[in-house]
């Protein structure tokens, strides 16, 4: 199993618009941060982990032709609002794409997208072909991957990480339940949120995702969801031994 990080930043992408920062200014290429998503190969199937707003650019940029599956963590715009860009691989590939997430997750999706799904829309440029399945907590299998669904906590919400095999997955995450945590014991790879140094109300700082590890204490982390205020080099340079930060088109093995 691989896992290539299609995007490695928050809601608004770094370059932030409108923003003329060092990190936005920088001609560092791993200081260029599309919103955030992860694609887990294995075996020849390509597993998708939220389809972002800049689901069409990762896709061209890393020769992605084949999406099996879809991952939703939660319903918010830089995590879902790349989903008309399925119908390509619907067409191409000649699928219907199964897509997994919790009740209020498919409840917001078929809400904000009801013309994918109410039967009765038509476009010119086709529609996405696409399969809602509810979870639960109970581990599934996908493509020879073992899928295990953990609450998260952001902000209000109860959202979704993902246990996959013996790596986890973790974005937009303010607080992780005891119940959780006990589940994230002994990963080979962790890959959670750092947004920024600051506190935030609905998503870890540094400081919050550090003492995270240090709690967990997986074999290796990778942080993501990073806005600009981490210059890439800058921060690797100070982070502890078996913690890094993600980078657009990082490929990590397992």
């Amino acid at each position: 199993m691989n896992i290539l990080f299609l995007g490695s930043g928050t809601s608004t992408g770094v370059p932030s618009l409108c923003c003329d920062c060092d990190v936005c200014t920088s001609s560092d290429p791993r200081n260029k941060r599309l919103r955030s998503s992860i694609l887990i190969r294995n075996n020849g199937n390509h597993l998708l982990i939220d389809t972002s707003t800049d689901l069409r650019q990762q896709c061209l940029t890393n020769n992605i032709t084949q999406i099996n599956q879809v991952l939703y963590t939660h319903h918010h715009a830089d995590h879902v609002h790349g989903i008309d860009e399925l119908r390509s691989f619907n067409f191409f590939n000649n699928l219907v794409i199964p897509c997994y997430a919790n009740e209020s997750t498919i409840h917001e999706i078929r809400t904000k997208f009801d013309y994918i799904f109410n039967g009765t829309t038509q476009m010119g440029g086709g529609l996405p072909k696409l399969k809602l399945h509810p979870v639960n907590g109970e581990t599934f299998t996908l493509g020879g991957v073992a899928v295990t669904p953990l609450d998260i906590i952001h902000g209000e919400l109860t959202i979704l990480g993902y246990k996959l095999n013996n790596c986890a997955y973790i974005t937009d995450c303010s607080g992780i339940p005891d119940e959780t945590k006990e589940q994230l014991q002994d990963l080979d790879i962790l890959i959670l949120n750092a947004l920024g140094f600051a506190p935030h109300p609905t998503h870890f700082s540094l400081s919050q995702a550090l003492a995270t590890v240090e709690e967990l204490k997986p074999r290796r982390t990778i942080f993501t969801h990073i806005n600009h205020k981490f210059d890439h080099e800058m921060v690797s340079a100070e982070l502890p031994e078996g913690v890094e930060l993600a980078y657009d088109g990082m490929v990590v093995e397992n």
